[in-house]
């Protein structure tokens, strides 16, 4: 049986990571694990991990390395060891792509790349600033400068269009900020063992879909 890639996608709020881990895991056909969507799930059907993180949001504390660790490790080792996955939003330090690194070779198997979408940060605050949500699909759109976004409805079921206030300017240019302190040293952890490959992502989605699937070698 063939073996499915390991794979962590990486870049800066914006760089387009969650569309390419859709292309890819349709692709590729492997798991997609997003470190966002696992927390709503724990957090939405309260179980003891989600409970453990919701006790630091209700004081308004950052969730603990440990916690996050947990959350994102009991789905990594749920998936058998000839299986593929995509990693999205994880590991944010080197702390934590230490960790997975240990709990991988020990117990499973180590990562088979690491995808780094690098984007301008002129780019990143363009796609950002308009970057509209439906309120009730939560599909995301893009919304030019200029544009009337309060005109504007849901391509696919005609909802209203929200910006999220962390895709407000001042928030954005935080976010990139914290990514450039916190998780850009995780580049240099994967460089040195020599799994990193590094895609321009100014371009087009499906041209960087086309870079990321010749680091693969498809």
């Amino acid at each position: 049986m063939a073996q499915g890639l390991r794979l962590v996608l990486f870049g800066p709020p914006g760089a387009g990571k969650g569309t390419q881990a859709q292309l890819l895991r349709e692709h590729l056909n492997v798991a997609h694990i997003s470190s966002g969507d696992l927390f709503r799930h724990h957090l939405g059907q309260g179980t003891e991990l989600g409970l453990r993180a919701k006790e630091y949001m209700n004081k308004g504390e950052l969730i603990p390395d440990e916690v996050t660790i947990d959350i994102i490790l009991d789905k990594v080792m749920s998936i058998p060891n000839y299986d593929g996955f995509i990693l999205d939003g994880f590991p944010r330090n080197p702390n934590q792509a230490d960790v997975l690194e240990k709990k991988l070779s020990t117990e499973s198997r180590n990562l088979d790349k690491v995808i780094h979408i690098d984007v301008s940060e002129p780019e990143l605050l363009r796609r950002l600033g308009g970057r509209y949500i439906c309120r009730a699909c939560q599909s995301p759109h893009f919304i030019g400068s200029g544009e009337d976004a309060s005109a504007k409805k849901c391509d696919q079921c005609g909802g209203e269009l929200y910006q999220r206030d962390d895709d407000a300017p001042t928030a954005v240019k935080k976010r990139i900020e914290v990514y450039n302190t916190e998780t850009t040293p995780v580049l240099g952890f994967y460089r040195e063992r020599g799994v990193l490959v590094d895609i321009s992502g100014d371009n087009p989605v499906d041209e960087v879909n086309k870079l990321v699937m010749a680091a693969l070698g498809s």
